[in-house]
């Protein structure tokens, strides 16, 4: 639950319409419709009554309406105090990303933080996304941009920006597992994937092997950063499974070598930015977190 989710909640209090907020917040239908069943889920009851002809909120949806509205207050109060005082904030701040992360993600947020506070010094290292929450765990990073693992670390603030998509990448020329793949049913069990050591996606991947059936997949290797895998797929050393976002950022060149491949759908996990609960206290890292809240209605439909 995040400002972003409130201020959605609030406007669709005011229409009782997904079809009317989901168009003026520039959200689908169905991401708007899953946002509302997550807080339901979160307070443990519905929040509207739904039927093919009207949306109406319950009792315990005005209760939670007045909720959202005091904390949306009070974000902004303490967005004001931190204006008043954006000149006076000094000192360092540490990120962590992946490389595809810092192009897709990273750009808007860092662009508001410095116009906003010139004297905070950026320090950006990068490396494989599935390391980011415990890059935040031990103290290396201050925040960081990761994929929300299946069971968030106790004392870890996620700020969801979005969800990644999954997609099946395979090579485009012609590899020595050729003949295997493009079968009328496809011989999974035979073909050489490239998998990341762990994660997110790779717990979404193993997913994927038991819907399909695939008891030991052939893995041609085990590779730290999705990055390199596209890469190793461009080559034809395999297939693999990725975010979308990722194939999307790899260079040109490499994207002419590769195609995505028709498969099942599988669930898309979220993204966002991720902090130890008890230094949103500090005032950089208060900051930062501020305008990547605020930001959120600025990313792109094709990034959230």
């Amino acid at each position: 639950m995040n400002i972003r989710d409130l201020k959605l909640y609030l406007h669709l209090c005011e229409t009782c319409h997904f079809g009317i907020t989901a168009n003026a917040m520039h959200v689908s239908p169905s991401t708007l419709s899953r946002q509302i069943q997550r807080l339901e889920e979160h307070f443990g009851h519905p929040l509207f009554i739904r039927d093919n002809r009207q949306v109406q909120i319950t009792q315990v949806g005005e209760k939670v309406k007045q909720f959202a509205q005091q904390v949306i207050n009070q974000h902004q109060q303490l967005r004001q105090e931190l204006d008043q005082s954006n000149q006076q904030l000094m000192g360092e701040l540490t990120l962590f990303c992946s490389v595809t992360a810092a192009y897709s993600h990273l750009p808007d947020i860092l662009d508001h933080f410095r116009i906003n506070y010139p004297l905070v010094e950026i320090k950006l290292s990068t490396g494989d996304a599935a390391d980011a929450v415990e890059k935040i765990k031990s103290n290396e990073a201050d925040l960081a941009i990761a994929g929300k693992p299946k069971q968030l670390p106790s004392g870890i603030e996620f700020l969801k920006f979005g969800e990644i998509e999954m997609v099946l990448l395979i090579p485009k020329l012609n590899s020595s597992f050729n003949d295997k793949l493009h079968q009328k049913k496809p011989d999974w069990h035979n073909i050489p994937f490239i998998l990341p050591e762990h994660g997110p996606s790779r717990h979404r991947i193993d997913l994927w092997f038991k819907q399909q059936k695939i008891i030991n997949p052939k893995i041609y290797a085990t590779v730290a950063g999705h990055e390199a895998i596209v890469s190793m797929v461009a080559l034809g050393c395999g297939v693999a499974l990725l975010p979308k976002v990722v194939i999307e950022n790899s260079p040109e060149r490499i994207r002419e070598r590769t195609t995505q491949w028709p498969t099942n759908l599988m669930e898309p996990f979220d993204i966002g930015i991720c902090v130890q609960k008890r230094r949103l206290s500090e005032k950089i890292i208060a900051a930062f977190w501020a305008i990547s809240n605020l930001n959120l209605s600025h990313i792109p439909k094709g990034k959230r």
